[in-house]
């Protein structure tokens, strides 16, 4: 009897160490990873693009059942060319507010009129610029990435990229060069009146 109950002991022993040592498959999370730096420029850049919100200025917007979304027509294309803005009525409501057009593509406040740059590849946009321009515009706040250039004006958060990785503002780079170009001049921006 002793033999059958160390026997069994023993079995059951083995059985729990194998149950134990075998790897436990982890639940499903339906969020996706982001990509690392493994993952391909491209890619990575079109997930940094979209995380930081870039389309929501730089992207002119359609009407869909759960309200504005970029349209992919005229993705990251800056503000429409030919969309003109609405006067504004009473100018003293500028003192205490910023406002920006029904698309988010032009903000209105103390520094005057602004409108989200073309960041496509065509000619209008990025299409002539290099990576190093493209750096100093979003890591200095240079505009056209010009060292005599004027700052970005608001709404512009570049300050908020100022500690881009270089890798990150090459993904970001090479995912813009891979849309595609849409022609469209913004306009320039409007000094506040006075």
């Amino acid at each position: 009897m002793k033999r059958i109950t160390l026997l069994a002991t023993g079995t059951l022993l083995v059985f729990l160490f194998i149950q134990c040592a075998q790897h436990t498959e982890k639940p499903k999370n339906d969020t996706p990873e982001p990509p690392t730096a493994a993952v391909d420029d491209v890619k990575r850049g079109e997930y940094l693009v979209q995380t930081m919100g870039c389309n929501d200025c730089h992207s002119p917007k359609i009407m869909t059942p759960q309200g504005p979304a970029p349209d992919p027509k005229r993705l990251l294309s800056g503000h429409p060319s030919d969309e003109v803005l609405a006067p504004i009525a009473d100018k003293n409501v500028l003192k205490g507010y910023a406002l920006f057009s029904m698309g988010l593509t032009a903000g209105i406040g103390p520094w005057g009129t602004t409108y989200a740059a073309n960041l496509t590849p065509d000619e209008t946009g990025l299409g002539n610029w290099t990576l190093e321009q493209f750096g100093k515009a979003v890591r200095q706040g240079k505009s056209k990435g010009m060292d005599n250039g004027r700052m970005l004006l608001p709404p512009m958060p570049w300050q908020n990229l100022v500690n881009l990785s270089d890798a990150d503002l090459k993904a970001i780079w090479a995912y813009l060069r891979s849309i595609p170009p849409v022609k469209n001049v913004v306009p320039a921006p409007v000094p506040p009146a006075r």
